[in-house]
């Protein structure tokens, strides 16, 4: 096995540019979520992204017994609890039997006494379409101008999309969005999941996947999404591989360029989520929806790496401290 290249902070600075593209989009973030409950018809404030919760569950992350001795410092246990969250990505929640298939499936790992050890949250694509980290900003606050019925952001949402272009037809993106495309009516559980960008493995930089092992893809194709996935997790054992790939140089392996994926450097199995049948928590209980999957509150050798990444640090907390903010204050009425 070569050396693996090692973290260093610069992987993740923002340019003066990009600093205040993001105060802006920190305040279209704070808007959006406090107009949340209007904008999806709830009586609640929503997240600013993966809005909707299909299902929340306690499940268990078993280690190999067989992991490599370069890994075998960072799991120390034989198995560590789980806290997960399952999602879809759009921004507005709909009550239609047929969402598009953009999931999430969001991991919390905690330790014996409980205490947070790395949040993951992981999705069913493994690539993301833009490397530019000031067109993501500007499309983004564009998105949540229009959500806020700010109708003067069309065109700049749709000028941004169109710089996307170049990004979004890459070989590896194309291959990926025709696979999409071809499992769009599969079971939620069916798919595999990706980290998207890199995280940190100590001074390694890793990324993640989750592999279910036996699942059948035409598990309630009849009904909605979430009644399919919560009547499965009831009467189900589920698992997963969980592997992982090994940065070792950026032309193979690259950090900020998220549109293709990572050659050279093997999946390795590092263990396996386990969720018992009728683990399910209560989706529609007011602690269940306050649960915050922030990679950035994760022990600093588990966090993100990455450009496109610390932009979710910053985003990450605008919407949890806005959403907090005013679901304990509707908690308190409704109590």
């Amino acid at each position: 096995m070569p050396n693996p290249l090692k973290y260093n902070k610069k992987f993740d600075e923002l340019n003066e540019e990009e600093k205040i593209l993001l105060e802006i989009n920190k305040k279209t973030i704070a808007d959006f979520v406090e107009q949340s409950s209007s904008i999806s018809d709830v009586n609640y404030a929503t997240r600013n992204a993966h809005a909707k919760t299909y299902a929340a569950a306690k499940g268990v992350f078993w280690i190999d017994p067989h992991l490599p001795e370069i890994l075998q410092p960072f799991f120390d246990k034989d198995q560590f609890d789980l806290t997960l969250r399952f999602s879809n990505a759009q921004l507005k929640i709909k009550n239609s039997k047929k969402d598009i298939p953009a999931y999430g499936f969001a991991v919390q790992i905690r330790d014996e006494k409980g205490l947070l050890l790395a949040n993951y949250p992981l999705v069913n694509f493994p690539l993301f379409p833009v490397n530019s980290v000031s067109t993501f900003l500007k499309l983004f606050t564009a998105v949540n101008k229009l959500y806020t019925k700010k109708w003067s952001s069309l065109f700049p949402m749709l000028y941004q999309l169109i710089k996307m272009l170049p990004s979004v037809c890459t070989g590896d993106m194309i291959r990926n969005m025709i696979k999409l495309f071809t499992k769009r009516n599969d079971f939620i559980l069916s798919f595999d999941y990706y980290s998207i960008g890199a995280y940190r493995l100590g001074d390694c930089m890793i990324k993640i996947k989750l592999c279910p092992q036996v699942v059948d893809k035409n598990t309630g194709r009849k009904q909605k999404v979430k009644d399919a996935l919560q009547h499965y997790l009831k009467t189900h054992d589920f698992t997963a591989d969980v592997l992982i790939q090994i940065c070792y140089n950026l032309n193979d392996q690259p950090i900020n360029k998220l549109n293709v994926e990572w050659k050279n450097s093997p999946f390795v199995k590092i263990g396996e989520l386990r969720i018992e049948k009728n683990s399910l928590l209560d989706s529609r209980n007011c602690t269940t929806e306050l649960l915050s999957f922030n990679p950035f509150d994760s022990k600093i050798f588990f966090q993100p790496v990455g450009k496109i990444q610390k932009l979710r640090d910053e985003a990450y907390k605008v919407s949890v401290q806005t959403r907090r903010k005013i679901n304990k204050l509707l908690h308190g009425k409704n109590s």
